[in-house]
């Protein structure tokens, strides 16, 4: 029952397609590093949700000046994500053709997934504070919650990145990705406006 707790309310905080999410979506359009990707975002999930079961949630909420600096970071960073989908919709003319690889490196992708990942306070918020505070109601029973929480969020992520391929024959279309990259564009302007403004 604890362990469905736990998982159940990981997929409800995670389920929303925010940055993190709109890229591991694209990537596993793409077909691109998609085992590396998911992995990074499970594996830092399951780390947060360690933590915050742990208690470091209350060093966050103990010290909020973490928080303002994961805001401030994450929105600047979102911003210039944010310019550069804009500016791929409007100048590129990508398509998905299934026998040709992208040729994207590998580290540039891991350091954009670790960006999205680790700038976003939202995570810290979810995973740390509100996973941890709520772990605090199962007495005794707090690993079972938090082995819950991370199999929600393994199950998410490479359900997430896996799926996707399903809309690749979409994607061999130029017109589909354009929309792709403005509708990203879109999610990253309008959440780092979210965490400018508090």
């Amino acid at each position: 029952m604890v362990f469905i707790a736990g998982f159940t309310l990981s997929l409800s905080l995670i389920l929303a397609i925010g940055s993190q999410n709109a890229f591991v979506l694209k990537q596993g359009i793409q077909q691109q590093s998609v085992l590396l990707i998911c992995s990074i975002c499970a594996l830092s999930d399951a780390i947060l949700i360690s933590l915050g079961v742990a208690g470091f949630g209350v060093i966050v909420n103990e010290y909020p000046v973490i928080e303002e600096y994961a805001r401030y970071g994450g929105a600047g960073f979102l911003f210039v994500y944010s310019a550069l989908s804009f500016k791929s919709s409007f100048s590129q003319n990508h398509a998905l053709i299934p026998e040709e690889k992208l040729q994207n490196s590998t580290l540039k992708t891991v350091a954009i997934c670790l960006a999205f990942t680790w700038l976003n306070p939202h995570v810290y918020l979810d995973t740390m504070v509100l996973l941890g505070s709520i772990s605090t109601q199962y007495e005794g029973e707090q690993l079972q919650f938090a082995l819950g929480a991370i199999l929600g969020s393994f199950i998410f992520f490479f359900s997430l990145g896996y799926g996707a391929r399903l809309l690749a024959p979409i994607f061999q279309s130029p017109k589909a990705w354009k929309v792709l990259e403005f509708i990203v564009g879109l999610t990253m302007l309008f959440i780092a406006l979210l965490l400018v403004s508090g």
